[in-house]
C-alpha cells in the first residue's frame, strides 16, 4: 500500500513531530511505500528537516508550498500536487497542518487517490482570531472535509470543534494520541551540571515553558504572574525553552520588570536534547490559547513533572487536577501564579502529581501505539485489491 503524507511545512512543532514519527515508524511496515511532501522550512522556529537526511527519497520538498496565503503559489503548489499524486498514484494520500490540508486534499482528489485521510492536530478557527478569519477558515475546512475520507483527532476536543462546525460525521473521526518516544523522558534526570549552564541554581524552582515564542502560546501571561510567584517564592525561576517572533518584545518585558535574573531564553532546543531540558523543572506551565492537544504536556508527565495548564482544546484531556497538575481558566493569571506557588511550596503533592502523570502517559503516549493505530487505521480505510 503506497501512502503519501503531506505538510505545510517542518517547523520544530508538535505536528511536525507527530508527522516524522509517523513517516519514520510507518516505514518499518513491509507492506507500506511511504514518503513525505513538505513545503520549505522558513522562519525563527528550527528546522525539523535533517530527521531524513540518512532517508534518501522519503521527503520532498515543493517550494511553491508556502505557509502564508498567496493566491499564485497556492495554484501552483495544488497543480503540482495533482501532477505528483498522478505520478506516484498513492493509495491513501494523508495530509497535516492547515495550508497542506486544504491543498492536499483537494489536489489528491483531483487526482483520483481513492483514500483521503486528515489529522487535525490544532484547530484552524476559534475564539482566538476575528469573525471574518474565522469564516474563511471554516469554508477552506468544509470545503476539503467533504472530500476527506477520514479524520485523525490528536484530542476528542478536536473531533467536537469540527463537528459543531458541520465538518464531517462522527464515524469519521478517530482520535489517536499523538505519541513520542518515552525512553529519553522516562530516564531524564535533574541534571545540575546543565542547571549551571543554564544559570541556574540547585536549589531554584524551575518552572519552564516548551513552546514557540509566538502569539497565542500564553508567555505574556507568565510574565505578568512571575512578580507574584517571586514574591511569594524568591526561588522561582522561569525558563523558557523555544525561539520565535516574540522573543525581543518578551525580553523586553522581564527587563521592564527586572526579571532579567528569573528569565531564561533557552532558545531552540533540538527534540532530542528536549527530555534533558525537562528534566532540570520542577514544573510545566502551557497557557496556550490555541492547540489540539499539547505535546509539552505528556513529554513534562514522562518526567514525572506535574503542569499547570489552561483549559483550552485538548489541554484537559492530559491535565488532570489534583492528579497530573493543574487547570485553570483561559487567561486567569491570579490562578496561574496561586497554582505555580502551591506546587513550590509543596514537593510531596509535585511527586504525587508527577509519578500519576508518569503512569498515564506510560499507557497512552508510546509512538509505538501511535503508529500501529494509523496503520490499523489504513488497513480499515483500504479495500480489498490495495491490501
Amino acid at each position: 500500500m503506497r501512502v503519501t503524507h503531506v505538510i505545510t511545512r517542518l517547523v520544530i512543532g508538535g505536528a511536525q513531530e507527530n508527522t516524522i514519527a509517523t513517516v519514520l515508524g510507518l516505514q518499518g511496515h513491509s507492506d507500506l511505500q511511504v514518503n513525505l511532501i513538505s513545503g520549505p522550512t522558513t522562519g525563527p522556529e528550527g528546522s525539523l528537516e535533517s530527521a531524513f537526511s540518512s532517508q534518501r527519497g522519503l521527503l520532498t520538498i515543493l517550494p511553491s508550498l508556502i505557509r502564508p496565503i498567496h493566491p499564485w503559489c497556492d495554484f501552483l503548489a495544488w497543480l503540482r500536487l495533482v501532477k505528483m499524486f498522478r505520478a506516484s498514484s498513492p493509495h491513501i494520500v494523508h495530509t497535516h497542518s492547515g495550508k497542506a490540508g486544504l491543498l492536499g486534499r483537494l489536489a489528491a482528489r483531483r487526482a483520483g487517490v481513492p483514500i483521503i485521510v486528515h489529522t487535525v492536530h490544532g484547530p484552524s478557527f476559534g475564539p482566538f482570531q476575528g469573525s471574518l478569519s474565522n469564516l474563511a477558515f471554516r469554508t477552506s475546512e468544509k470545503c476539503a472535509g467533504q472530500v476527506t475520507t477520514h479524520f485523525i483527532s490528536v484530542a476528542d476536543a478536536m473531533t467536537r470543534q469540527y463537528l459543531a462546525a458541520g465538518i464531517g460525521r462522527p464515524e469519521q473521526f478517530t482520535r489517536i494520541f499523538s505519541g513520542f518516544t518515552l525512553d529519553p523522558f522516562l530516564a531524564a534526570r535533574n541534571d545540575l551540571q546543565l542547571r549551571g549552564r543554564l544559570g541556574l541554581a540547585p536549589d531554584d524552582f524551575v518552572i519552564g515553558v516548551i513552546a514557540r515564542l509566538f502569539h497565542l502560546k500564553g508567555h505574556d501571561d507568565l510574565v505578568t504572574a512571575a512578580p507574584e510567584i517571586i514574591r511569594r517564592h524568591p526561588k522561582a525561576k522561569f525558563l523558557l525553552v523555544g525561539d520565535g517572533t516574540l522573543r525581543g518584545h518578551l525580553q523586553a518585558r522581564a527587563h521592564a520588570a527586572g526579571l532579567e535574573k528569573h528569565i531564561y531564553f533557552a532558545g531552540l532546543v533540538p527534540p532530542a536534547d528536549i527530555p534533558k531540558y525537562v528534566g532540570v523543572m520542577d514544573a510545566l506551565a502551557h497557557l496556550s490559547r490555541r492547540e489540539g492537544l499539547p505535546r509539552a504536556l505528556p513529554q513534562a508527565l514522562a518526567v514525572g513533572r506535574p503542569v499547570v495548564a489552561y483549559d483550552c482544546d485538548g489541554a484537559n484531556e492530559v491535565c488532570f487536577s489534583d492528579r497530573t497538575g493543574f487547570l485553570i481558566p483561559v487567561g486567569d493569571v491570579k490562578a496561574l501564579a496561586e497554582r505555580l506557588t502551591q506546587l513550590a511550596g509543596d514537593a510531596p503533592l509535585r511527586e504525587r502529581l508527577g509519578r500519576c502523570g508518569r503512569e498515564f502517559v506510560r499507557e497512552n503516549f508510546a509512538v509505538e501505539t501511535m503508529v500501529e493505530k494509523i496503520c490499523a487505521l489504513y488497513q480499515n480505510l483500504a479495500p480489498m485489491e490495495t491490501k
